[in-house]
């Protein structure tokens, strides 16, 4: 069921010069699938006349807490930067579908650029199932990396930057990571990343899901600007994604 609710900012750190960490906090906090994501309404802000989405980081059911990681893009963004401890913020939540969480294997998750977001609630919850997933990020440098001893805390870490300046140079495709065996493979970040992912997992026959972050505006599949082109048809991102097995996209690979 997806709920209208306002939640009231608990932090708001930035962790670099263009992101940062929004916390929310609310009683009536949902239960959230890891790859699911909200729709935040900005206010104050006359130019922004539709919510944006932004996938969930994490989730602390307990305290009622909703960690969003957000990069700083245009004036809707830049308004939520400017949250103070205290303010209220509205939001939809949860929308669309969710990762498979497997029973057992060797789980390999990537993620590039503000694709590294959603992959913190995934680990979190692979270990909570006894899993040992591998995280694998991505990223220009080293100033890019961003919460590192947070995703330490669930899995084995592993990093790429384009200059080298920290982890292995190059992109996530190039890694020797990609040595080992997996069973499975969970990526989310640039599409043409995605794409190159998606080959790996196809040519070493390893399922694969991607999260793609086509553009959306209502989020609930009224407005069909997120559509995707699959071998079913076309489907919303926002509805029926924006979880999809690359088994199931059009992508050449």
């Amino acid at each position: 069921m997806k709920k209208l609710i306002d939640f009231t900012v608990t932090e708001n750190k930035r962790l670099n010069h263009d992101t940062i960490l929004l916390v929310l906090h609310s009683d009536e906090l949902p239960e959230i699938q890891p790859g699911q994501f909200v729709n935040v309404r900005v206010d104050h802000s006359p130019s922004t006349f539709l919510r944006r989405p932004i996938s969930v980081h994490d989730v602390d059911e307990a305290h009622g807490l909703l960690y969003l990681f957000i990069k700083i893009v245009g004036c809707g963004t830049s308004t939520l930067g400017d949250l103070q401890i205290g303010d209220k913020v509205n939001v939809m939540l949860p929308l669309g579908n969710h990762f498979s969480i497997p029973a057992s294997g060797r789980p390999l998750l990537i993620g590039g650029g503000c694709g590294v977001a959603p992959m913190l609630h995934l680990s979190r919850i692979m270990k909570a199932r006894g899993l040992s997933p591998v995280v694998l990020i991505g990223t220009r440098t080293d100033k890019d990396i961003l919460r590192k001893e947070e995703y330490e805390k669930y899995a084995t870490v592993y990093y790429t930057t384009e200059d080298g300046s920290f982890g292995e140079k190059g992109y996530v495709t190039q890694h020797s990571v990609l040595k080992e065996k997996f069973d499975h493979i969970f990526c989310c970040g640039p599409e043409v990343m995605m794409k190159a992912v998606a080959g790996y997992a196809n040519q070493n026959n390893i399922n694969c899901e991607v999260s793609l972050e086509n553009t959306m505006a209502c989020g609930i599949g009224a407005c069909l600007c997120c559509v995707t082109d699959t071998k079913e048809g076309h489907k919303c991102v926002c509805t029926e994604g924006p979880i999809f097995n690359i088994k199931d996209l059009k992508w050449q690979i």
